[in-house]
């Protein structure tokens, strides 16, 4: 159960992040869209996390609480692999 959680919220942030790497290039540098798929992420988990002490359900060898964990680590790899990225990209290249 725990290569599961691990690998689901390994394939998650990497997904959460190319996604919010395709945002960082595509939006302008005062808008903050890059970093809606790990604040989607994020509440996707609570959600998890919370209907997992009403329900007892498993989806791919994770229960619920188990993909909110997932969902969670998902959105706190991406949001700092973002803000690191997003930071990078707001380089003031003249004034180097």
């Amino acid at each position: 159960m725990i290569e599961s959680v691990l690998t689901i919220g390994g394939i998650l942030a990497f997904i959460a992040f190319v996604v919010s790497l395709l945002l960082v290039k595509a939006t302008p540098k005062d808008k903050y869209i890059a970093y809606l798929p790990g604040f989607l992420l994020a509440a996707a988990g609570l959600i998890f996390v919370l209907a997992a002490s009403f329900v007892n359900v498993e989806m791919m060898g994770a229960p619920l609480g188990g993909w909110g964990i997932a969902c969670l680590f998902s959105a706190a790899i991406s949001l700092i692999f973002t803000s690191i990225f997003d930071a990078y990209q707001q380089v003031d290249t003249q004034n180097a």
